[in-house]
């Protein structure tokens, strides 16, 4: 897509998802290395914050959208199931399944016939 200066940012989401991100490697390098000095660390999350914005401007001001887990549980169809909706509607649960085509391994295909004993 290209560029769109219409299009709106998402900026609070975009905050939301870089504070739990801070929030949760904060607390895990706090644990990892709580012996060595942590200012470079916590600095290194701290500049991470603008970059993030500054790169979710650009994406969303081209166009991308990334789905709410709301969105993606919507459009997945039932546990287990890999038909869609429509699909699903389609098949007659009903009937029995058909017989699968016979194979060499349930020994329905042809013997081979032409077959040489190796010494």
């Amino acid at each position: 897509m290209a560029w769109d200066s219409s299009r709106p940012v998402p900026w609070q989401r975009l905050t939301r998802e870089w504070l739990l991100y801070v929030g949760i490697m904060a607390v895990l390098f706090v644990v990892l290395f709580r012996t060595s000095s942590l200012i470079g660390i916590l600095a290194g999350l701290l500049v991470s914050g603008p970059l993030y914005l500054a790169f979710g401007y650009v994406l969303a001001k081209f166009g991308y959208q990334r789905k709410t887990l709301k969105q993606l549980r919507q459009e997945t169809p039932g546990r287990g199931s890999k038909l869609s909706a429509d699909s699903r509607d389609d098949i007659d649960v009903s009937k029995p399944r058909s017989k699968p085509a016979p194979t060499s391994r349930t020994g329905g295909a042809p013997a081979r016939t032409s077959a040489k004993r190796r010494r």
